[in-house]
């Protein structure tokens, strides 16, 4: 939510956490959740609203995670994804994020973006959640955990979203 604030009030957007109950599919592309999402909140007639997934997709297990990363999460940790991978020389990986918005009379936007890195054999630093311990972005020799936040939202799947779709509100503004 902070990054989102930080992004979207210098616009004027005046931005809030509220709750939807909402169904979310089963489905192997977090576009295709975040679309359905926003099909519910429609036909509700719910409008301004942010919905973002995440999702943390590894090449060599086919991208699994993927959409199921907060019950891999969950269930194995950041351990069970390294014993996982055990033995394995492919080690790319990509956060990916799709962010959809409704802006009321600014239309709906739905932006994606990823942070492609490497997962190592062994959990590093204390920031972030999720599996940011495990992940060395491209280009890094550090997990995103060890990378202050300010540094991390520059090249970070959901920081890259972020700024996209504060470039894409700020041109329906302009409109």
């Amino acid at each position: 939510m902070r990054e989102f604030k930080a992004a979207l009030e210098p616009l004027g957007f005046e931005l809030r956490q509220r709750s939807e109950e909402i169904d979310e599919i089963q489905a192997d592309e977090l576009e295709d959740v975040v679309r359905d999402c926003m099909a519910q909140l429609q036909a509700r007639r719910v409008q301004n609203y942010i919905i973002d997934d995440s999702g943390l997709f590894i090449d060599a297990l086919g991208g699994f995670p993927g959409v199921y990363s907060a019950y891999a999460l969950k269930t194995l940790g950041c351990r069970g994804i390294i014993k996982l991978m055990e033995g394995m020389s492919d080690r790319i990986a990509r956060f990916r994020c799709c962010i959809g918005c409704n802006a009321g009379r600014l239309g709906e936007i739905v932006i994606s973006a990823e942070a492609v890195g490497t997962i190592i054999d062994e959990e590093r630093g204390s920031g972030g959640f999720g599996f940011d311990p495990i992940f060395v972005p491209s280009r890094y020799d550090r997990t995103f955990s060890e990378l202050p936040l300010e540094e991390k939202n520059l090249i970070s799947h959901r920081g890259k979203a972020i700024n996209s779709l504060s470039a894409s509100l700020s041109k329906q503004k302009e409109k």
